[in-house]
């Protein structure tokens, strides 16, 4: 897996990939499934700078198994952000969401200079917290009604992880 930064031309194979993927995310997640959706969405990651997206591609041959984005970024005595990701149905349960996540935190706390990131699951989403997890992510809290997601205010736990987590953990 190596993961990269989204651009606006990884539309068409993006969005495709989100209609084929309706039943996996729903009802935790709702990535764009049109060409206008999906450049307004990767017009924020790419644009804002307090989001970064990452695309989660197969080495061999680019294909887009899934993505990684942090929201949120706070600079300053905060250092922290919020991530939020999904695997596409042909890529899930093949390890590669893991690989990924495990890229995208060791950039964080590298280049990017973060100190925490925190995943926010619905507590029903049983893969989603499986893969936080794995990726050494530990559960902090529980916050009731916390985001707003498919028409109604949803519970979530709380996960975080912090560059000290990371070093004691060694290389992952």
């Amino acid at each position: 897996m190596v993961v990269r930064p989204f651009t606006y031309e990884d539309g068409a194979e993006f969005t495709a990939r989100a209609r084929e993927s309706k039943d996996l995310h729903r009802p935790w997640l709702f990535p764009p499934t049109t060409t206008q959706a999906y450049t307004a969405y990767a017009g924020r990651l790419i644009e804002d700078r307090s989001k970064a997206g990452f695309l989660v591609c197969e080495k061999s041959d680019g294909a887009i198994g899934g993505f990684i984005n942090i929201n949120n970024i706070v600079e300053g005595g905060f250092q922290s952000g919020a991530l939020g990701y999904g695997a596409f149905a042909h890529a899930a349960g093949r390890g590669l969401m893991r690989e990924g996540l495990d890229l995208v935190v060791r950039y964080a706390f590298g280049p990017m200079r973060l100190h925490r990131l925190e995943i926010n699951v619905q507590p029903g989403n049983a893969a989603s917290i499986a893969l936080a997890r794995r990726c050494g992510f530990r559960l902090e809290g529980f916050s009731p009604k916390m985001l707003f997601v498919d028409g109604a205010w949803r519970d979530h736990q709380r996960w975080a992880i912090t560059t000290e987590m990371v070093t004691r953990q060694g290389p992952r």
